[in-house]
């Protein structure tokens, strides 16, 4: 069976450099046999991928990369707390925000962006609870924030 960096791997992924939080919070924090990653946003080499709405300034598309891209910045913030994702045994929680046009209704298919990439990455671990919350705004601008809930 391989491991969950193996299959980053062969989607042409790779865990990228923690994101640098935005205000006085850390990436995550271990509390037992629990991980808890702040929010993440759609950083990827120290730059939003995408600002605005969606559903407006963003397309359903791009957020759902969105989403993807805050799951890859969470797999990063884990692995920099616990060391090794194969001490991931189960992604519990995860929620994602959407920062909606006032008409847009599609947050539960921007959230899959993150939602079929843990599937991907931790296979049945990667199965969990998610809530999928419209919202006015969020933090620079980002049109998707994502937070998780990891059992070791």
């Amino acid at each position: 069976m391989s491991t969950p960096q193996e299959r980053l791997a062969q989607l042409g992924l790779s865990i990228p450099e923690v994101a640098k939080p935005v205000a006085a919070y850390v990436p995550a924090v271990r509390s037992g046999d629990q991980v808890f990653t702040s929010g993440q946003l759609p950083m990827r080499a120290g730059e939003l991928i995408a600002t605005g709405k969606v559903g407006a300034e963003v397309t359903p598309e791009e957020a759902y990369a969105c989403a993807q891209q805050c799951a890859l910045n969470a797999i990063a913030a884990v692995n920099a707390e616990v060391g090794d994702l194969a001490l991931v045994k189960r992604i519990v929680k995860v929620v994602v925000f959407v920062a909606s046009a006032p008409d847009f209704t599609g947050q539960p298919q921007v959230a899959n962006g993150a939602s079929e990439l843990f599937g991907e990455v931790f296979g049945d671990a990667g199965v969990h609870a998610r809530s999928a919350v419209g919202v006015a705004a969020l933090p620079l601008g980002a049109p998707v924030e994502v937070e998780v809930i990891v059992e070791l």
